[in-house]
């Protein structure tokens, strides 16, 4: 969820053109802006284009017409194929515990959210339990928490902040890889016995992002199809619950509040995790798609701060290698997302002004995420024509002072 960004927030002067396959890229007119503050993951796009036989499937007129999947279930909405696909694409990379754990199937990571909160806060007390993150924390957390206005929880800022200062009962979020910044997380609220509790937003934890240091086993853990496949317009999350009342009331609220989830949608994605899965199983190297995708992100990467060191503006955070179960080596960190901070020493720096002022580049605000606006969040998941763009546009930058 963390990285699922609301079209609300696109730049409407953004230019957009269809591609060859009906979907919609912004062009790279130099006297456009480039919209990359929502991770729209298209950087994945050329991989998929080649494999579009094996994953192409059919659905006849009658078929996936009930509501109902399978009403001996707990999540009664969920494909079969669906929830084993998930499996066997956890158990290949190795990046979550799926075994004696319950998959609640959701519109994307951001409905897993919301079910989450009121699994873990209903049937509620005198007063909302206090919802918190690490900062820098990722955006929508303050919005999508109180978004619904709940009397069951509200969002309360900073874990660090809460850490010193709060009381009561509350529910620490923990982004790991953490978006913005790309950084391994654990939980920093210390443990308050029965007050505290847990949720996982691991959207980013997969081979092309971040190493795969362990098997998260974690209560709550949710995952998105948008940031693990690239296929965001799926709308598909899941969550992988140790706790069978709270996967319960989980798949309540999505019930409640969409009577499930789309199983075209569904069996798409079951499709596409098998090819996956199949191409390990057979180990064809043009199958491969983490190893493809964590090639371009770390060229990505690497292009990207070369840019940054030639013009020394910006600065970038700095990765250590770690082991990888997953690939076997010591591997280093490339996020989905720069998170840029100027180096000019005066606090009053809007970095996310410098680049829509500068070069045209929209990218998210600091402020946004809890910290100071000289930090700016960039998307690194758009297409090749507009990440070249971006990097042409970025090295025309030679220095900034007062936000010029």
């Amino acid at each position: 969820m963390c990285g699922t960004d609301s079209p609300a927030s696109i730049n409407k002067g953004s230019l957009t053109s269809a591609n060859g396959n009906g979907t919609r890229s912004p062009t790279c007119s130099s006297d456009r802006v480039l919209n990359l503050e929502q991770g729209d993951p298209s950087v994945f796009q050329s991989y998929w284009s080649k494999m579009e036989d094996k994953c192409t499937m059919v659905i006849s007129g009658s078929q996936l017409m009930s509501y109902i999947s399978d009403f001996t279930t707990l999540c009664w909405f969920m494909e079969p194929e669906f929830q084993e696909a998930v499996r066997r694409l956890h158990r290949v990379v190795g990046n979550a515990v799926v075994d004696d754990r319950y998959i609640v199937v959701g519109t994307g990571s951001t409905q897993l959210y919301q079910a989450a909160l009121y699994a873990l806060t209903s049937p509620g007390g005198p007063e909302p339990v206090s919802i918190v993150s690490a900062a820098p924390y990722y955006s929508a957390y303050p919005e999508e928490t109180d978004y619904l206005r709940s009397r069951l929880y509200k969002w309360a800022g900073d874990a660090y902040e809460f850490d010193k200062n709060g009381t009561g009962p509350y529910i620490e979020v923990v982004n790991s890889p953490n978006n913005p910044d790309g950084t391994l997380r654990e939980a920093v609220v210390k443990n308050r016995g029965d007050e505290g509790k847990l949720i996982h937003d691991l959207a980013y934890y997969w081979p092309q992002y971040t190493p795969i240091i362990r098997p998260a086993d974690h209560d709550i853990m949710t995952f998105t199809f948008s940031k693990s496949t690239g296929h965001a317009g799926s709308r598909i999350g899941w969550a992988v619950v140790k706790d069978k009342e709270i996967a319960r009331k989980m798949s309540k609220f999505i019930e409640m509040s969409t009577l499930g989830v789309s199983k075209d949608s569904q069996q798409r994605a079951a499709k596409i995790m098998g090819v996956i899965c199949d191409g390990y199983k057979n180990f064809k190297s043009d199958e491969l798609f983490f190893e493809h995708t964590r090639r371009v992100m770390a060229e990505r990467w690497e292009r990207l701060r070369q840019v940054v060191d030639r013009n020394q503006v910006f600065s970038l955070p700095k990765y250590p290698k770690q082991y990888c179960l997953f690939s076997g080596e010591l591997i280093e960190p490339y996020p989905g997302f720069a998170w840029l901070e100027a180096k000019e020493e005066e606090e009053e720096i809007d970095s996310q002004k410098v680049l829509r002022g500068c070069i045209k580049v929209q990218g998210r605000t600091g402020s946004r995420f809890g910290v100071a606006q000289k930090y700016v969040r960039v998307s690194l998941l758009s297409n090749e024509e507009v990440f070249n763009q971006f990097l042409e546009r970025l090295s025309t930058i030679k220095s900034i002072s007062n936000g010029h």
